[in-house]
Order: structure tokens, then C-alpha cells, then sequence
């Protein structure tokens, strides 16, 4: 929505807390939700992605031709899905979510997991950022956002060695220096500081 130039009201939602009001909005009982002016209710990031582009299509993200679209598309479906699924959920479950709810301490194994299957995911995302200027290809998209909003949560909690993939880290200073994402660079969660160059554009 920054990059869309949309202006937006964040709202704190504590899914655990199933509020009633919450859940009649969305059953699934998740987050992101976006809720238009209009009232107009839109579940789920890829919903709400898909909605965005159609609704405010002058600075397209999802690429202008059908191969384009597709590749845009198979790289978010892989970070949502495979990386979420491999690495960022393993991570921030354990060290975020298990914290503000309440649920107790981080499991090691579950971590160890994490940082044997970061290994090959972020080999695969450094050989895209060597090969093209973004990830999609030679246009920024949807799926650098995608990427740099799991990177970014890893970063913040200080679980990437980013000696192991200089061409994410440079990619992903340029993802940082964009005027969209740097509010994001000062955002924070209570009782967790990230490392000192979270922030910094240059790290």
C-alpha cells in the first residue's frame, strides 16, 4: 500500500485474543485484513494483493505481461508458502509469537530446523539476486515485497548470517531505501530489540 502511494491506518490485532468482532469480520480468524472506507472487508495477503492491483493498477506489482504475472506469482506462492513454511514461521513462532502469548520458551529443535533450512533457501534467493535486478526480473513486484517482508522478520529478531548471501543483502538495502518500507525499519514489537543495523540502510 506505500508503494501504491494508499493511505492506511495499521491496527494491532491479537489473533489469540479471538475477539468477536475480529472473527465476524474474518472466520478465519487471521491477519493481514484490510477494510476499505466503504466497508468492503478483504482477508488474507494474497487476497488483499490481488485486490490492490486491480483496484489501484497505476503503479502496477504484478508485471504487464502473462509471463511476467506468472513468475511474479510463483515467487510469492514460494516465500508465503515454502520459505514461510521452512524458515520464517519456525522462527517467529518460536521467538515472537510463543513471547506475547504467553506460551513459554523457544524449542531448540524447532530453531535448529530453522537455520538447516535457511541454508539452501537463501543459496537459491542469492542466485536470483545475482542474476537479475530484481526478483521477479528487471522490474520491482510484488514478489521483492514478499521477500523482504520474511527477510525482514528474520533480520529483526537477528537470525541471518548475511555473509552467507551478499547479493540478498545487497538487494535487500535497496528494498530498505525505498520511502515505503523505511517506516517499517522503526516499527517494534514490546520486549524484543532488534540488532543495531535492523535499521541502518547501509549494513
Amino acid at each position: 500500500m506505500g508503494e501504491k502511494r494508499l493511505p492506511f491506518e495499521p491496527i494491532i490485532e491479537r489473533v489469540w485474543e479471538e475477539r468477536p468482532e475480529f472473527i465476524a469480520m474474518n472466520p478465519g480468524g487471521e491477519v493481514p485484513l484490510l477494510v476499505e472506507d466503504n466497508g468492503l472487508v478483504v482477508p488474507d495477503s494474497h487476497v488483499i494483493c490481488e485486490y490492490l492491483e486491480e483496484a489501484y493498477s497505476d503503479t502496477p506489482l504484478m508485471g504487464r505481461t502473462l509471463a511476467e504475472r506468472v513468475e511474479v506469482r510463483r515467487l510469492v506462492a514460494w516465500f508465503d508458502g515454502h520459505f514461510a513454511r521452512e524458515v520464517t514461521n519456525r522462527f517467529v513462532v518460536e521467538r515472537v509469537m510463543k513471547r506475547l502469548s504467553g506460551k513459554g520458551n523457544p524449542d531448540g529443535s524447532v530453531l535448529r530446523e530453522g537455520y538447516a533450512a535457511m541454508k539452501p533457501n537463501l543459496k537459491y534467493v542469492n542466485g536470483l539476486t545475482e542474476n537479475r535486478n530484481w526478483l521477479a526480473g528487471n522490474f520491482l513486484s510484488l514478489a521483492d515485497f514478499a521477500a523482504a517482508a520474511h527477510l525482514s522478520c528474520l533480520d529483526f529478531i537477528g537470525d541471518i548470517d548475511w555473509s552467507r548471501a551478499p547479493a540478498v543483502r545487497d538487494w535487500y538495502a535497496r528494498m530498505k531505501s525505498r520511502p515505503c518500507f523505511r517506516p517499517l525499519l522503526v516499527d517494534r514489537v514490546s520486549g524484543i530489540t532488534p540488532p543495531d543495523y535492523y535499521a541502518n540502510l547501509d549494513f
